[in-house]
């Protein structure tokens, strides 16, 4: 085929056109730090992954570019935007609050626990053994109580769940041949 004809011209301008759009997308991505990828690299250029891959001197300069990219990083990649800075602040925000929050709770602990000591101290109440044993008694009781209960309604639902499954036994037995 001639070179010459008006068709070759047209496909050489098209493939040049492509060609210009794929090396303008491999700027612009290092320009503002995307991730630099064939698919990407097609993507951005309108172009399909193949014509990338049927011109080795295109395919070469992507990795080139991907390369050049993990070790010079774009201005861009390593700015800081203006939402991860709001979401840095609001994380910062967030572990001030918890941080309050611990003070407060140790804070507390320590008066309780200051009190108490002072209490001891002072005479006034039971014996600390005699109290302590009591407490423990107490809690040991409720433990028993809730257990029980958490027990008999396992009890209930293991029940239900055996009639439940008696029933569908028959009803599957009593449909089979």
């Amino acid at each position: 085929m001639d070179e010459q004809t008006p068709l070759a011209r047209a496909r050489r301008h098209d493939v040049d056109r492509r060609r210009q759009r794929v090396h303008q997308a491999l700027a612009d991505m290092h320009v503002d730090g995307s991730d630099i990828t064939i698919s990407a690299v097609a993507a951005r250029a309108g172009v399909h992954r193949s014509f990338i891959h049927r011109h080795p001197d295109l395919h070469a300069a992507v990795l080139e570019a991907f390369a050049a990219a993990l070790t010079q990083p774009s201005p861009a990649a390593t700015t800081i935007s203006h939402r991860s800075v709001l979401a840095e602040n609001a994380n910062l925000h967030q572990q001030n609050r918890r941080l309050a929050q611990r003070v407060s709770d140790l804070e507390d602990r320590l008066s309780e626990l200051l009190g108490q000591q002072a209490f001891d101290r002072s005479g006034l109440g039971a014996p600390t053994s005699t109290a302590a044993l009591q407490d423990e008694l107490e809690a040991q009781k409720q433990t028993v109580l809730d257990l029980r209960r958490l027990l008999e309604e396992r009890e209930e639902e293991l029940a239900a769940a055996r009639e439940t499954n008696r029933r569908l036994m028959n009803q599957l037995n009593r449909t089979r041949p």
